[in-house]
């Protein structure tokens, strides 16, 4: 469990954290259009979460491997 939230915390899942909240906020202050928020949202969760399966893939490979 202590390991899980020692993961959530780290750099890209903070970046990605601080760029919802800010795209929201522009969003809401109309500041930027809904559609961009969503593309730009929609890039950077597709970016993370295709980064974390890849980094998981890597490490079941290496475990295979030994």
């Amino acid at each position: 469990m202590l390991e899980k939230l020692k993961d959530l915390i780290d750099v890209k899942s903070l970046v990605t954290l601080i760029l919802t909240v800010l795209f929201f906020i522009l969003a809401l202050k109309q500041i930027i259009d809904a559609n961009a928020v969503l593309t730009i949202y929609t890039t950077v969760i597709a970016f993370y979460f295709g980064t974390q399966y890849q980094k998981n893939q890597n490490e079941k490979e290496d475990k295979e491997e030994k």
